[in-house]
């Protein structure tokens, strides 16, 4: 018999039909005449009630060994359920315990854990309700990032993940090294002497994939990458990773109108296809995690986004009737208050904020004719802030030289970036955004960490 997934067996199974299903069981309930057991396969929210007739063979035993946890492939037919909130379930015929379970030291029983707790057990949580809500949710939009590109004719590029240069100019890198840390090599003044290290020069995990996106823009007009990037940022908040995705578009003969157009049109594609292909764990996450998560994706859905200068948004806190933590003032970098101060509560909706001052934001960005911007955009959404920060590129070959120099950098490990401004420079721009920020966006997660299978935090490498 054909193995089925339980969300085809809820959605579109009809009484008689026969049906296998291989998953894990949730809960049991014993009766006299019968039992009941809750079985799921992570494909949806919802499990499949699995009824058990005294009849089966080995009933008493059988019974005995299916506890919360344990693995189980079920044979049978469907029949129309008696009981209220279900249409369907599956009268057993044969069923088959693959892997059982300790009851007395399963970790994850009927009662709610926290989600502290879960981050220890992440080799189980995702057998949690919310857990698996967040990753159906995580791949529907993995799979329409894909497809949003893929119709427009962008072509999907692999970033390196090891790399020699510093694209933000932060130095917050992770550091990759073949040297035997008991015994480092050093030269005559007592550096360390990277030139006998396995690249010969310092090397760092990637923290954005959007020069070589340059690069690759250069040949084929639209690209985007959508990989691991990774940040040393020793920031043990709800909103920061060690290790994270990002989608990072980059388009040639665009400039920053046109990158902001893309920003809105993908943020609205992800969101009506997330509502489309995860209603009952949408609908889950509105009920049982934050109440706004529906109305926020009607929100971005039905509203184009406000398109608010820097200077201009400057004015609008300084005119708001409440103190900040962080003092505003022209030439400040935004802070998360005032980005959901400004989406939140004065708009009420996404807002897209361009024209940045030029010392808060990196060399790259195209240096606007007021000498003191440059032409940078952040879109910003209520209850997060930024969720997509993009730019204009500089191409002008003078300009991007003196822009390296005034951020402190070596302009040697920037000599092929620079050759794309002398050989057929055009135009272009791109943004990133942080998957996991997304993901925490569109679910209403509190904390970042529970978006993401396996947490890479400060202390944290667990699993």
């Amino acid at each position: 018999m054909e193995q089925r997934r339980i969300i085809q067996i809820l959605r579109h199974g009809v009484p008689d039909e026969t049906a296998c299903v291989r998953g894990w069981v949730r809960t049991k309930r014993e009766l006299k005449q019968f039992s009941f057991v809750e079985v799921n396969d992570g494909s949806s929210l919802a499990n499949l009630q699995v009824v058990l007739d005294p009849e089966l063979p080995d009933y008493d035993t059988l019974v005995k060994c299916l506890n919360t946890g344990a693995s189980v492939e079920v044979s049978g037919t469907l029949v129309e359920s008696p009981a209220k909130g279900q249409r369907i379930e599956l009268k057993a015929t044969t069923v088959t315990v693959c892997g059982e379970v300790d009851s007395e030291t399963y970790p994850l029983q009927k009662k709610r854990h926290s989600f502290e707790f879960l981050r220890t057990i992440a080799h189980l949580r995702s057998r949690t309700n919310t857990l698996g809500a967040v990753f159906r949710v995580r791949n529907a939009a993995s799979d329409a990032i894909h497809r949003f590109f893929q119709e427009r004719g962008f072509l999907w590029i692999h970033t390196p993940i090891l790399t020699a240069s510093d694209c933000e100019g932060a130095g917050e890198l992770l550091s990759v090294t073949h040297f035997d840390l008991a015994d480092v090599p050093r030269t005559e003044a007592q550096a360390v002497d990277y030139s006998r290290d396995f690249f010969g020069k310092p090397a760092y995990l990637t923290v954005s994939g959007q020069l070589e996106a340059e690069v690759m823009a250069m040949a084929f007009g639209n690209v985007y990458t959508f990989g691991p990037t990774f940040r040393a940022e020793n920031s043990n908040t709800s909103r920061h990773l060690a290790e994270f995705w990002m989608i990072e578009p980059e388009m040639a003969f665009c400039d920053l109108a046109g990158d902001m157009d893309l920003a809105e049109d993908f943020l609205k594609y992800l969101f009506n296809a997330v509502l489309e292909a995860c209603p009952e764990d949408m609908e889950f996450f509105n009920q049982r995690i934050d109440k706004g998560v529906l109305e926020r994706a009607e929100n971005i859905l039905r509203h184009d986004f406000e398109r608010v200068s820097y200077t201009e948004a400057i004015e609008l806190l300084e005119k708001a009737d409440r103190t900040f933590e962080f003092p505003v003032e022209w030439g400040v970098d935004l802070q998360s208050e005032h980005e959901r101060y400004l989406a939140e509560e004065l708009l009420g909706k996404p807002l897209i904020v361009y024209n940045y001052p030029r010392n808060i934001k990196a060399f790259y960005m195209r240096l606007n004719d007021d000498e003191k911007t440059v032409a940078a955009m952040d879109v910003l959404v209520p209850k997060i802030g930024e969720i997509i920060g993009g730019s204009q590129r500089e191409e002008r070959l003078d300009v991007l030289e003196r822009r390296i120099r005034e951020s402190g950098l070596n302009r040697e490990d920037y000599w092929w970036y620079l050759d794309l401004r002398r050989y057929g420079s055009v135009s272009h721009a791109g943004f990133g955004l942080g998957f996991e920020r997304l993901v925490q966006f569109v679910t209403g997660m509190a904390n970042i960490r529970d978006v993401i299978p396996f947490p890479r935090a400060p202390l944290t490498i667990d699993f």
